[in-house]
């Protein structure tokens, strides 16, 4: 199997709650080494850069205010298959959806505030590991 990176954001309403702790435990429980991590508060401007992918839909503005609205942890998350683990661990984006022990099911407050982000391919991981953080950040 591939060892490979992916992307994480622990969202405001996580960091709001004091639950990053909990998060990164059920992370590393399943297998994925946090390789890189900082916490930081995303400008308007930044937001509007990282989620531009989704710049024409009707929530964007609604995402981008979300994610400004405190901090946020980005990290890097490394081992087998990690962008589908990462994926399998977080849940279903609805917190309704996601299957019992997944992230979303146990911390999310609702679709918007689903406490967590990850990379959905190995080619978007890569670009936004890259957003946040320098090669010399990511201590394997």
């Amino acid at each position: 199997m591939p060892i490979e990176n992916t992307l994480s954001i622990i969202k405001p309403d996580a960091t709001k709650r004091n639950i990053t702790g909990l998060i990164n435990a059920k992370i590393e429980k399943a297998g994925l080494k946090i390789v890189a991590q900082k916490r930081i508060m995303l400008s308007k401007e930044l937001a509007e850069k990282f989620y531009s992918v989704h710049k024409d839909r009707p929530f964007f503005n609604d995402l981008v205010n979300f994610m400004i609205s405190g901090p946020v942890i980005v990290q890097v998350l490394r081992g087998e298959n990690a962008v589908s683990l990462n994926r399998s661990i977080m849940g279903a984006t609805n917190p309704t959806d996601a299957e019992e022990g997944t992230i979303r099911s146990e911390f999310a407050q609702s679709v918007e505030a689903n406490s967590v982000h990850g990379s959905d391919s190995l080619e978007n991981a890569l670009k936004e590991i890259s957003f946040f953080f320098a090669e010399i950040d990511i201590l394997i």
